[in-house]
């Protein structure tokens, strides 16, 4: 198979320096503010953006550095597969989250509920929709089942992924 190239698109400005007791979810980032600086040469494609009060990114985890197969997800002290979790060091090290929309002014977008560092490079942004986005039914949640009732406080990081 040929490798993809992806581009960043802009860059996700946080109060997130380090990811230590970063949230590791954007429900535990509420009241958290950031922004998007999208390049200049994308701005074209935010028309109608600011209808929208929530939007999906996805970006890079810049600060990984390679990947693991098996890992020790935050929520957890057992090994689990990457793929049976959201933990960075992934094989593309790429993070989505879903963010509220608070305004947007020119190449800027004002976010809340940011859960990642600051400079993180954005690839792409996409509309929640609901109706399309969180329509499932009878979920199954494997190993996070007895997590579910976790408070928001233990949804940060610690320095396991670094």
């Amino acid at each position: 198979m040929e490798p993809i190239t992806i581009n960043p698109i802009g860059v996700i400005h946080t109060p997130h320096k380090d990811v230590k007791n970063m949230p590791i979810q954007p429900i535990a980032a509420e009241g958290i503010k950031g922004y998007i600086e999208l390049l200049p040469e994308y701005v074209e494609g935010l028309k109608d953006i600011e209808g929208f009060s929530h939007l999906t990114l996805l970006y890079h985890f810049h600060e990984i550095e390679g990947y693991k197969l098996k890992v020790t997800p935050f929520m957890d002290t057992e090994e689990r597969g990457i793929f049976s979790c959201k933990a960075p060091k992934r094989p593309n090290a790429i993070g989505t989250s879903t963010v509220k929309l608070l305004s947007v002014e020119g190449n800027i977008l004002h976010i809340e509920q940011v859960d990642m560092l600051d400079g993180t490079p954005l690839i792409d942004i996409k509309p929640f929709y609901p109706r399309y986005d969180n329509r499932v039914e009878n979920v199954k949640i494997g190993w996070l089942e007895k997590n579910k009732d976790l408070p928001l406080e233990a949804l940060h990081s610690d320095e396991r992924f670094k």
